[in-house]
């Protein structure tokens, strides 16, 4: 079901958005999509940290979109008042000038995956228990999104079949994402993909130690190292 946003660059409408993102990580579904996409090309600038939700999510996904890019589908979104997003917008990442990016990453934390707590999210996080609370929910788990590099033994290994052995394996909790094949050195290629998780039911260790590095999946991976890990 398509979610529609209004007036997103208003004071009204990054109210809204920022209480629609109380309860979730992304626009719609559990992973990254377009739906994401389309809402961040739609704001103007940076939210203000008083909008302590829409911020947290807004620099998850510029963090995905330096990454690895998003490729989910989603469910459909729709944005009234606010100027038309073309195609380009939400197919492609913005283009971003590595120079100002540096010098961005002295000044602020947009793409520090290990970031701690502002005071202001800290509170935001109070706020958010004690409003579940007094509503009778429970607490929902926390999520982390995790980007993974899996590399094969050799040249000849089958990248094919090794993605597909890594995305065979299915738990409670674990939501592989987009992936893509980078050049190591020597012909060899590894393979980089993102997975989100539910942390009460999934640990990446065993995920890696006990299926990962297990046959008949270590017929084709050789190692799998963490290279990032966001708390969502």
């Amino acid at each position: 079901m398509a979610v529609t946003f209004y007036n997103l660059n208003s004071e009204s409408g990054l109210k809204k958005l920022d209480e629609y993102l109380l309860t979730r990580s992304y626009i719609t579904g559990y992973q990254a999509s377009k739906d994401d996409i389309t809402v961040h090309a739609a704001l103007s600038k940076r939210p203000p940290a008083e909008y302590v939700n829409v911020s947290r999510w807004y620099k998850h996904i510029d963090a995905l979109l330096r990454l690895t890019g998003v490729s989910g589908e989603g469910c459909g979104v729709s944005i009234e008042g606010s100027a038309p997003i073309t195609k380009e917008a939400v197919a492609t990442p913005p283009n971003i000038d590595t120079k100002a990016s540096a010098a961005e990453d002295d000044d602020d934390d947009d793409v520090d995956l290990f970031g701690e707590e502002t005071e202001e999210e800290k509170k935001a996080a109070e706020e958010r228990a004690a409003a579940i609370k007094a509503s009778g929910k429970k607490k929902e788990s926390g999520k982390s999104s995790v980007l993974l590099d899996v590399k094969p033994w050799d040249d000849e290994t089958d990248m094919k079949k090794l993605e597909e052995a890594v995305r065979s394996i299915q738990m409670e909790g674990l939501h592989w994402g987009a992936s893509k094949l980078v050049p190591v050195g020597y012909g060899i290629k590894k393979l980089q993909i993102m997975l989100t998780i539910v942390d009460d039911l999934v640990s990446v260790d065993n995920l890696i130690e006990e299926h990962l590095m297990e046959e008949p999946i270590n017929e084709y991976v050789q190692s799998c190292d963490i290279v990032a890990f966001n708390k969502i």
